[in-house]
């Protein structure tokens, strides 16, 4: 059997659970809102003043430490299915 082929029926992925979904939409949220905050920073920051600031770069911050842990998880997880997979055959 080609590589492709066998490549195209291994399962790439854990199903993902309650957890995970839960970190997912998180860090899509602080994309969202990271993307959001930078967009309209100028008008921001002429509204509220310095506190902009540090609330762009606590978002930015919590947007890394967010990814970081998500993407742990997400390898972890995976690594764990594919380990069962492969008991399984």
């Amino acid at each position: 059997m080609p590589l492709w082929f066998d490549l195209l029926r291994t399962p790439m992925a854990a199903p993902e659970t309650r957890g995970l979904r839960r970190l997912r939409l998180a860090w899509q949220t602080l994309c969202f809102s990271s993307a959001l905050v930078i967009g309209l920073f100028g008008p921001l920051h002429r509204a509220v003043g310095r506190p902009a600031a540090i609330a762009a770069a606590s978002l930015l911050a919590a947007l890394l430490v967010c990814t970081a842990v998500y993407i742990a998880k997400k390898q972890r997880a995976d690594r764990t299915f594919i380990e069962q997979i492969g008991e399984a055959e």
